[in-house]
């Protein structure tokens, strides 16, 4: 079979010949019809992830759509290496398989997995979300944030707030329903006080953080500062890490921890199973027409993947391989 090769860590995948799957016990086989290009994949066939393969070569790809021995369509996670998305054929655990409903096309499904799953976990494995709490997003102008807005209100936020750096992104997510945004362009006191502000005023329960740094650090140091004054009669703020784009590293003062009811904690892959984050897809999938999650694509032919690898994305619009 044909598919996008990596053989080189320094090097993009190449669209070459290799060893074609077959499913062992607890195995599906698909045939490959879409499968998105995410930072995730990117950065796994980069050998740099914690979770990419140790050893060249393998076929790129994490996740996808396609079609099983009966022609149902599934989408899919998790291949058994050195197999991947990337390929006219893949082979996943059975129980990383959900069905993938009849109003979404394969591209749109392959490309509103990663994104929607990202906040989905965070909000129901990892924050347990209640209804009626305040959620704040932080990073929220990318597509993840963005669709995060909405899942959040589905599964029953009161209020919704976004920081972000681009104000025309932040006034849509407004539009979309989102009570109110803040500019993290601000200088860092200013934006220190909008976070006591507002964790204060809205009495923020969960935080969503999509990009660390500088932004992450204010909005904890916020926290510290409000102590026990915030704590009492409430539940603790439960703080999502889900990505890393302003900063791999914080200074994190103990008196953060000790001093607040703070629950800090990460959402990916190693913090929720498998087979949990692929069922939150499922159930993001069943909704996702109904709430109107989308997000731009960019569908390119699989054969082409290397030169699409090589250039790059606009930031706004996913990269969806395909396959007739």
């Amino acid at each position: 079979m044909k598919a996008l090769i990596v053989s080189d860590f320094k090097q993009p995948p190449r669209w070459s010949d290799f060893a074609e799957p077959s499913a062992d016990i607890g195995e599906r086989l698909i045939r490959v019809t879409a499968a998105g290009l995410s930072n995730l994949a990117r950065i796994q066939a980069s050998g740099v992830h914690y979770a990419s393969p140790k050893e060249v070569p393998f076929v790129a790809g994490i996740d996808g759509v396609g079609r099983l021995d009966d022609g149902s369509r599934v989408y899919f996670f998790a291949g058994r290496r050195p197999f991947g998305a990337f390929a006219e054929r893949c082979v996943a655990p059975a129980d990383l398989c959900v069905p993938v409903p009849d109003d979404l096309d394969d591209v749109t499904a392959a490309a509103l997995a990663n994104p929607a799953m990202s906040s989905w976990a965070a909000l129901v494995q990892r924050a347990g979300l209640r209804a009626g709490e305040t959620v704040l997003i932080n990073g929220a102008t990318g597509a993840s944030g963005r669709l995060a807005v909405m899942i959040a209100r589905h599964l029953g936020a009161a209020r919704v707030i976004v920081t972000g750096r681009d104000g025309a992104s932040l006034a849509a997510l407004v539009g979309l329903g989102a009570d109110e945004a803040i500019s993290l362009t601000q200088a860092p006191d200013a934006l220190a006080a909008s976070f006591e502000r507002i964790i204060e005023r809205d009495r923020v329960t969960v935080v969503l953080d999509y990009v660390w740094g500088a932004s992450a650090s204010l909005i904890l140091g916020a926290v510290e500062r409000l102590g026990r004054r915030h704590a009492a009669g409430q539940d603790p703020i439960r703080f999502v890490q889900i990505g890393s784009i302003s900063g791999q590293t914080i200074t994190l003062p103990a008196a953060v921890l000790r001093s607040t009811t703070l629950e800090l904690m990460g959402s990916g892959l190693g913090s929720v199973p498998d087979r949990v984050l692929v069922a939150d897809i499922g159930e993001a999938f069943k909704v996702a027409t109904k709430l109107g999650l989308t997000v731009d694509v960019s569908p390119v032919p699989m054969a082409d993947g290397e030169e699409a690898w090589t250039r790059g994305g606009s930031g706004r619009e996913r990269v969806v391989f395909t396959l007739s």
